[in-house]
């Protein structure tokens, strides 16, 4: 059960969603086959609100720590062409993106899980962890979702904000 009620004015001021991948879209596992293939399972309940939101008229980023051509194709299923890769420092991603757009603090939200998220959870108008979310993060976010990482964390997130801006 999440432990902050998000304010609705934040939420209705939201222009662009960013994501971290592993603990957020994923269930943050690393699956290998024999062959040393990497596997990563994603929601598809997440991948329709990701969908939904863009129809509405907010786009969607990534912004994660690893590599994999795996999320490439993830992003291109989804129509997600703000993909940033193997990024350590990700405030400064997540600064080039907000400029891109043209965009205010207030403006982004942001869901991630873990300690190289914090930066930019720290920054942003709306920010939401999974249930699963490391401690660090659940004590600084606006919301923590009722649901874990890959479980439909983002679907949660992206439904508040639709229902928040209409």
């Amino acid at each position: 059960m999440p432990t902050k009620r998000p304010r609705r004015s934040a939420l209705r001021r939201i222009r662009l969603l960013l994501l971290d991948v592993d603990g957020v879209m994923t269930d943050g596992g690393l699956y290998y086959s024999g062959k040393g293939e990497q596997f990563k399972k994603f929601n598809v309940k997440d991948g329709y609100g990701i969908v939904k939101l863009k129809r509405f008229g907010i786009p969607v980023g990534i912004i994660t720590g690893r590599v994999s051509s795996i999320i490439v194709r993830r992003a291109e299923e989804l129509g997600i062409t703000e993909l940033h890769q193997n990024l350590h420092d990700k405030l400064n991603a997540y600064n080039r993106i907000k400029k891109k757009f043209g965009l205010q603090d207030a403006e982004i939200a942001y869901v991630g899980d873990d300690e190289p998220d914090l930066p930019v959870l720290e920054r942003v108008g709306f920010s939401a962890a999974p249930a699963d979310a490391v401690l660090n993060v659940r004590k600084v976010v606006h919301y923590i979702c009722m649901r874990r990482g890959g479980e439909g964390a983002v679907r949660e997130v992206i439904d508040m904000i639709v229902n928040a801006q209409l």
